[in-house]
């Protein structure tokens, strides 16, 4: 039997976004449903069932935000932003409010269909426990033996920096905000001491990086946090 489509909810307040959207998708193999506010877009989601939403920033009658926090009430389908250049706070607020992912306009059909892509495949995944074995990309870890290995070497971490990089593992290409992964591997209090996390990413990225000082497996999101790669294409 043929599988269904991925079914994408486009939310957007401009209908020429719309349409190019829903026509770059649609020839991709993609059932595109669209919205042009949240209201709209909350009525969608509760009326048809959807596998990913992406989702404008800004629009009157409420913003993506707001969308965000209403469907992870719900549902935990991945969720991709849109926003512009110059809205790294806004993008932020978007992540913590439970987006995975966010794209900045202009951007082309490919790049949105490469994070659509990532975030299917993530979301298919079977879920990860802290007990079972994680084998992703180049990476495996055996948390029993508290032990990572790289490509079949076996790698030394400190305490933190295993729980750090375990964290990044469960959670790979998803874009992680510096206090979310905090308030995960620290704990709540140490959500805003930002300079723990810049020093032990540091660290990790020596001991897993062929190169610490152009990474290809802990990426930087400039001015949100971290994205982990666990097998980058150009690698």
């Amino acid at each position: 039997m043929k599988e269904a489509p991925l079914r994408i909810l486009v939310v957007d307040d401009e209908p020429q976004i719309l349409r190019v959207l829903r026509r770059g998708l649609e020839s991709r193999g993609f059932g595109v449903v669209t919205a042009p506010d949240v209201p709209t877009a909350l009525d969608v989601f509760s009326a048809s069932p959807v596998n990913l939403v992406v989702t404008d920033l800004r629009m009157p009658g409420g913003d993506g935000i707001e969308l965000c926090r209403r469907i992870r009430q719900s549902s935990s389908i991945p969720i991709i932003v849109l926003s512009v250049k110059g809205e790294e706070a806004t993008k932020v607020q978007a992540l913590d409010a439970g987006a995975d992912d966010y794209v900045t306009k202009p951007f082309g059909m490919d790049e949105l269909l490469a994070r659509i892509r990532a975030l299917s495949r993530r979301a298919a995944a079977p879920p990860v426990t802290t007990q079972a074995v994680v084998e992703v990309g180049d990476f495996r870890a055996e948390p029993e033996l508290r032990r990572i290995t790289v490509k079949g070497r076996e790698i030394h971490l400190t305490p933190k920096e295993y729980d750090l990089l375990l964290f990044f593992l469960a959670n790979h290409s998803k874009v992680l905000t510096q206090r979310t992964v905090l308030r995960a591997v620290w704990g709540p209090e140490s959500a805003y001491q930002s300079e723990y996390l810049r020093v032990f990413v540091a660290q990790l990225r020596k001991k897993i990086e062929p190169e610490p000082r152009s990474p290809h497996y802990l990426l930087t999101e400039p001015w949100v946090g971290y994205r982990f790669v666990p097998a980058p294409e150009n690698a």
